[in-house]
């Protein structure tokens, strides 16, 4: 059918706060031009990201009040640790309080100067704490994926023949592990091939590197498998995931996205070894083994959104709801990445705004815009979320200079969806009047998160 129908009822609401474009000035303003700095209540359609802001089904909030908060070995972490062994494989499962914890402890121990970790792109916390551990990280995003308007099946995919150039060049004992990120979120939210992820896991095979999987969105991927990938539209959602993890000897996972949870994450693996070293750092800093920085609650939760979220009229619904706003994004002229991706909408800013110089990041512009035209929040993922400084302190720009519209699991409705059509169209109607922004204030790593800027005069 053409009409998208949402796949659940809706049984509880919270009202949505309505301010003037003059307000939304004076709050952008005052936020020094980062809507991170925005309080909630002054955000119409909150796009900020999908990462916590789902909405919970009766099931997940049912177990949220069956949670066992036992200090050690509660009942909920044993359901939490059969379902994630069910679905990924791996023996060893360590709870954490989200992905950004299970990738501190992983590259505290693993990281360190002169070593590099490699993927086909990373997000801004796992390329922060790699940085933080003196290490460095490197991106293989595949030639396609360069391109935000030429549509291709996988964009998110890795450059192999990349990976065993550079391999070659650092050497192996420097490369402590290969992360895949699925799907790629700095990528524009683009799926990668299970051939992509079976030639990578085989290269690393054939060098002794541990290779690893940043799940967040494994079910978004492993749908975009069976659509798009020759040999799998027959097969279901659990089958195709069980076959993505079986190629890698571990994973990191935010359960703020693909779990439908409002937090939590875990650190999957089967090296033991490995696993006694991330146990010890997680007492120290998350907690017991058996709730790493999570309620009881929490972890049932996230055990059902597991189960719930490979459900294939969801994945059809969340698939066919970023397209549908992407296809009316094209149809109104916008430059967008092509195709759609699985959580969200991208915006080529520097295609959107060919008039502001990278340097005076077209994307913040962008998303400053939007929330002043109509109260929507966004992400810039460009030079202001991973621009670097050279010797000079000249910036050298991100790869694509993108704006991101996360859409939140079962939150909005088509209305919503429209509504935030009209405000981008309206934005590029007017386009040529947007002017840049320059930094004020930044802090060293994660600068996005409070930078200050204000406009260029």
């Amino acid at each position: 059918m053409k009409t998208i129908i949402e796949p659940f009822k809706i049984k509880s609401v919270e009202p949505i706060s309505f301010n003037t474009k003059e307000e939304r000035f004076e709050i952008l303003e005052k936020a020094d031009y980062n809507p991170f700095q925005v309080k909630a209540g002054d955000v119409l359609i909150d796009l900020l990201t999908d990462s916590g802001t789902s909405a919970m089904s009766s099931n997940q909030w049912a177990g949220v009040m069956m949670g066992d908060e036992s200090y050690a070995g509660s009942a909920g972490f044993f359901h939490f640790e059969k379902t994630v062994k069910d679905i990924t494989g791996f023996p060893i499962v360590i709870p954490t309080h989200q992905g950004r914890a299970a990738e501190k402890i992983l590259f505290s121990i693993l990281g360190g100067k002169g070593k590099w970790f490699i993927s086909n792109t990373l997000f801004d916390t796992t390329r922060a704490n790699i940085e933080f551990s003196g290490a460095e990280g490197i991106d293989l995003l595949c030639e396609e994926g360069k391109h935000p308007s030429v549509p291709s099946a996988f964009k998110g995919n890795m450059d192999i023949e990349a990976l065993k150039r550079v391999i070659g060049e650092k050497g192996a004992e420097n490369i402590p592990m290969v992360i895949m990120t699925v799907t790629n979120n700095s990528g524009g939210g683009q799926p990668v091939s299970m051939q992509n992820i079976k030639e990578a896991s085989a290269v690393c095979k054939e060098h002794r590197i541990p290779f690893f999987i940043d799940a967040c969105r494994f079910a978004e991927n492993s749908y975009f498998i069976k659509l798009r990938e020759e040999g799998y539209a027959d097969r279901s959602v659990p089958e195709i995931a069980a076959e993505l993890f079986s190629y890698a000897d571990g994973c990191t996972m935010s359960a703020k996205k693909d779990a439908f949870a409002n937090i939590g994450g875990f650190l999957a693996m089967k090296d033991p070894e490995l696993a006694a070293k991330c146990r010890n750092l997680l007492i120290i800093t998350e907690g017991f083994t058996t709730y790493g920085g999570l309620a009881g609650r929490d972890l049932e939760a996230i055990a059902i959104g597991l189960k719930e979220v490979m459900d294939e009229h969801y994945l059809q619904y969340r698939i066919r709801s970023v397209e549908y706003l992407t296809n009316k994004l094209i149809a109104a002229g916008i430059p967008v990445m092509q195709p759609a991706g699985g959580h969200a909408v991208y915006i080529d800013a520097k295609a959107f705004l060919p008039h502001i110089p990278v340097d005076q990041y077209p994307g913040q512009a962008l998303v400053c815009a939007l929330y002043i035209e109509g109260g929507i929040r966004s992400v810039e993922i460009g030079s202001l979320m991973f621009g670097k400084y050279d010797a000079n302190h000249q910036l050298k720009p991100a790869q694509m200079e993108l704006i991101r519209l996360a859409i939140p699991r079962r939150v909005y409705t088509q209305s919503h969806i429209d509504y935030v059509a009209e405000i981008v169209i309206n934005v590029f109607e007017s386009k040529d009047s947007l002017r840049g922004l320059t930094i004020t204030e930044e802090t060293a790593l994660l600068r996005h998160f409070t930078a200050k800027l204000k406009p260029v005069q």
